[in-house]
């Protein structure tokens, strides 16, 4: 278990970054052939991304919520992001062309994604009484005290 930190805490981060949300839907349960390689693509992925950091993925995390499966990634930048999903020689485009074989638009498994370009000055966050999490698992830990102790304050303070 990851220890937990008795701060009051919030997150930096150099220059711009990539927010990326993606995940999948079982929209039938009763069809595991169909959603269980789509569940079992993302961890090789990660594993992929987490052995080799130059291809800039800097933190990820999955969250589970039947029927629904979400991975928020934090990525070095947008050129890093979309260079790792055209790679023939890394896991996702393979991954992709196997999904678009066996389902497609058939209903059976829904699968989406969601990108976001943060520029510095255009985020802020706090954590207490927290291990390393989102944003700050990704980038550095600072504490949340004088400039950085209210949220308008720590947005002026990324930029």
């Amino acid at each position: 278990m990851t220890s937990i930190i008795c701060e009051r805490l919030c997150a930096e981060m150099e220059g711009e970054f990539v927010v990326f949300l993606i995940g999948m839907r079982i929209n039938k349960p009763w069809k595991p052939w169909k959603w269980g390689p789509v569940a079992a693509a993302m961890p090789r992925m990660i594993i992929e991304l987490r052995r080799t950091p130059e291809l800039g993925l800097l933190h990820a995390r999955t969250h589970f919520g039947f029927p629904d499966i979400l991975v928020v990634q934090y990525w070095r930048s947008f050129e890093h992001l979309e260079a790792y999903a055209r790679a023939r020689e890394h896991a996702h485009l393979p991954a992709w062309q196997a999904f678009n074989r066996a389902v497609a638009s058939n209903g059976d498994v829904g699968i989406w994604h969601e990108t976001y370009l943060i520029s510095p000055g255009r985020h802020e966050s706090v954590y207490n009484n927290m291990p390393p999490f989102g944003l700050g698992a990704a980038g550095k830990l600072v504490s949340a005290v004088g400039a950085r102790q209210e949220a308008r304050a720590r947005i002026r303070e990324s930029a």
